[in-house]
This record gives structure tokens, C-alpha cells and sequence, in this order.
């Protein structure tokens, strides 16, 4: 294998960036492994591959004695002598044993090393690229689905849609284009493992970052997202610059933007509602649609109380609760509310 190994292991650094040397040294120890199991030796064995040259050579350390009690660890003095008369008792020498056939060994050893190395120099190079997008949002194709989990093809690798993460009632069919956002990515024996999620709150807003401009551009601010997958959502968000209204950038022409973003969610109801620093107003706001009449506020405790008019209860408070416990989310604060006529 000699220099056609170096030459290889020369290119192998080129195009994959694996140092040459880190290679050598994978490949020694894995020969020294390789003579300790084939030919039975004790640990006192090492391997040396040539730099240059790639002639591989093993050598056994063995102890300069009189009288040889194990041959694998002891020569005899007048042996040692024959290789350099300055050779004395108790001194330690190196033997070359390279058995005859041990190229054909070192050849395979070396390509198995070498392949190995290279899949996980590969396995590093991606988990590098997807741990450093925790947070983001990628689209990728449904390949199958295993055990309730929907295995995500993303290209380079896959990535594990878990049960907890998918939308309730959505159903994933093999070749499907879906976006989804990358909970978090930790690095296997088997390569990197990366989760993702289609209910997490971060989908919806990186959804609307890439829909709207305005929000990419600074204009428009995020502030809260409140989300119950599948079924219902809420966003708050505020614009910097007075001349524009940041719900309507979010809703877009003829509600082009929501709408996307709707049927990207497979239906899931989107409320935009528009920040303000000041709770009261806040609060009002956030329990949209429904029409507010009054907020009071203790701060010390962090509850609202909230007046609405006797026919918008229902809407204020929504279907089992959703409206209200979304609008508690989407502002921090525990919001108690209550009908006009239920106030008198």
C-alpha cells in the first residue's frame, strides 16, 4: 500500500480537511490493535508508518536479560549485542517483528480506518453546520415515519419530528414539503441528532420573518407569541417607525401574508395584535377580538381585571378558555374577566 497510501492520505486532507498525521496516527493504533489480536503479542508492541514512504514496520520492546524467561518481553544479551555492542543488562530494545503477510493486514486495517474517519470527520462538518442553526427554521421532505416519529430529510442529514412536536391531528405523508424548527442538536456516536418541532412558538415567529418584510428589515418587532398548535395563536408586534402599521404589514395585501403563514400551520388560527408598553392597553389588545370596555391592573400581584360588555363574554374568554389563557401568555399577566352585568 506504501506510497499509494501517502498519496491518498495527501488527497484525503486536500479535499476533506482530515490532517495527514491525524490519519497516520488513527491508522498505527489501529495496526497495533490489529498485530496485538492476530499474532497474540503482549502491549509492549508499536507501529511506524513512514511519513514519506508509507512502509510500515512493527517493533516489540523487549528487556535485555541473561536468561529468557518470556520471549515476547525478554532478548538475550548476546542478541541485544549483535544489534549494538553498547547494549547492557536491563536495558530496553527495540525488535522489529513486521511478520511476512503483515502488509495485507495493514492495507485493510488502513482503509477501514481510513473510511471511518472520514464518515465522522463528515458527521462533525454537519453537526457543526445544524448546531450553530438551534433556533431556525428549515424545510424539509417527509421520508418516513418510524415508531410515531416523522424522520425529516433535510439534505445533508435527517432530523426526528417526535410526537410531542407535531400538530395535533396533522397527518405527514412521505415526499411532503413542510417547514420546521430546530429545537436542538447533540452529537451521537451515529452522527448528529437534531430534534425539531411544528408546535413550538419560535416556527411561528421565524414564519413571519421570512413573510414579512418589515420585520427582516427592523421596522417591525416581535414582542410575545403566544401558541396553542393546531388550534389557535397569538402575536404582538410594534412598530419603530409611526408610519406604519405593523398588524397590517403582518396581515399583508388582502391578507396574503397571515395567510400563507395559515396554511403553511394547516389552518391554525392566527391573531395579530399590536403591542403596547403600557399593560392596560396591552392587555386590551391581546384579548382581541373581543371588545374591552375597562382594564384594571394590580401590579403587585401581576392580575388584570377585565370589563367587557355582556354579549362579548363569550368572545372575550373563547372556546374552553383559549382566547383568554392565549392572551395571559401573550402578556404575562393573569387576566380575570368579567361582564358588565356580572360587575353590578
Amino acid at each position: 500500500m506504501n506510497i499509494e497510501l501517502i498519496q491518498a492520505l495527501e488527497d484525503i486532507e486536500k479535499d476533506k480537511g482530515i490532517p495527514k498525521l491525524t490519519l497516520l496516527d488513527a491508522i498505527e493504533a489501529a495496526l497495533k490493535s490489529a498485530y496485538k489480536r492476530d499474532f497474540g503479542a503482549a502491549g509492549n508492541v508499536d507501529v511506524e508508518i513512514d511519513q514519506s514512504t508509507g512502509e510500515v514496520n512493527v517493533y516489540s520492546k523487549k528487556i535485555v536479560v541473561e536468561d529468557v524467561l518470556n520471549p515476547e518481553q525478554e532478548i538475550l544479551l548476546e542478541d541485544a549485542i549483535k544489534k549494538n555492542p553498547n547494549y547492557s543488562i536491563g536495558d530496553q530494545i527495540e525488535v522489529e517483528v513486521t511478520p511476512g503477510n503483515f502488509g495485507r493486514i495493514a492495507a485493510q486495517t488502513a482503509k477501514q480506518v481510513v473510511i471511518q474517519r472520514i464518515r465522522e470527520a463528515e458527521r462533525d462538518i454537519i453537526f457543526e453546520e445544524f448546531v450553530n442553526r438551534e433556533g431556525d427554521i428549515l424545510t424539509g421532505l417527509v421520508q418516513r415515519q418510524h415508531k410515531n416519529n416523522v424522520i425529516i430529510d433535510l439534505g445533508k442529514t435527517e432530523a426526528v419530528l417526535i410526537p410531542t412536536e407535531q400538530i395535533q391531528n396533522e397527518r405527514y405523508h412521505q415526499g411532503d414539503r413542510i417547514k420546521v424548527y430546530i429545537v436542538e442538536v447533540n452529537q451521537t456516536s451515529k452522527g448528529p441528532n437534531i430534534l425539531v418541532s411544528r408546535t413550538h412558538p419560535g416556527l411561528l415567529k421565524r414564519l413571519f420573518e421570512l413573510e414579512v418584510p418589515e420585520i427582516h428589515d427592523g421596522v417591525v418587532e416581535i414582542k410575545s407569541v403566544a401558541r396553542e398548535a393546531g388550534h389557535r395563536s397569538k402575536i404582538a408586534v410594534h412598530s419603530t417607525q409611526e408610519d406604519v402599521d405593523p398588524v397590517g404589514a403582518c396581515v399583508g395585501p388582502n391578507g396574503s401574508r397571515v395567510r400563507a403563514i395559515v396554511d403553511e400551520l394547516s389552518g391554525e388560527k392566527v391573531d395579530i395584535v399590536q403591542w403596547n408598553e403600557e399593560p392596560k392597553k396591552f392587555i386590551a389588545n391581546a384579548l382581541s377580538p373581543a371588545e374591552v370596555l375597562k382594564v384594571e391592573v394590580n401590579e403587585e400581584v401581576n392580575v388584570a381585571k377585565v370589563i367587557v360588555p355582556d354579549y362579548q363574554l363569550s368572545l372575550a374568554i373563547g372556546k374552553e378558555g383559549q382566547n383568554a389563557r392565549l392572551a395571559a401568555k401573550l402578556t404575562g399577566w393573569k387576566i380575570d374577566i368579567k361582564s358588565e352585568s356580572q360587575l353590578s
